[in-house]
């Protein structure tokens, strides 16, 4: 602190003040990108035009796909359900910058698809609260949380 203090003159101690007010704005803004960078949302499983009780949540971004110790592990895991078969180790990447989500397929094999009027395949899409996708057989809604 003595140096600190040898370094500021009387002066200079309502800068001093202001500075100090300013450091903890910067550590706010540091806070900031954490919560923007863990944005949450769930995939819900959808059979015979009913949502389930199977719901997957994930912190953005999140790989969706199926784990195999080949591969590696991914964030959502659809390998327990009975339509994962169609879908890929490493299906669709889910993120959100700046509030906008989107999901882009990673080279699956059967497709990503994002229901519009009808199903459409998409390379990468925005998606909005409520939105159905369609990863191989699989369907699922997309919900902000």
């Amino acid at each position: 602190m003595t140096d600190d203090q040898s370094v500021v003159e009387p002066a200079d101690a309502g800068t001093e003040q202001e500075e100090l007010v300013e450091e903890p704005s910067a550590a706010e803004d540091m806070d900031a990108e954490p919560e923007e960078g863990s944005a949450t949302a769930t995939l819900t499983v959808k059979r015979g035009g009913v949502e389930t009780d199977e719901t997957f949540t994930f912190v953005a971004p999140a790989v969706v796909g199926r784990f195999d110790p080949a591969v590696g592990p991914v964030d959502v895991d659809l390998g327990p359900l009975p339509e994962a078969s169609y879908v890929s180790r490493k299906h669709a990447r889910i993120t959100c910058d700046g509030g906008v989500w989107k999901i882009n397929d990673m080279g699956s094999s059967n497709g990503t698809f994002l229901l519009r009027d009808d199903f459409e395949r998409v390379e990468e899409a925005e998606l909005s609260d409520g939105d159905e996708v369609a990863l191989g057989n699989a369907r699922l809604v997309f919900r902000l949380t």
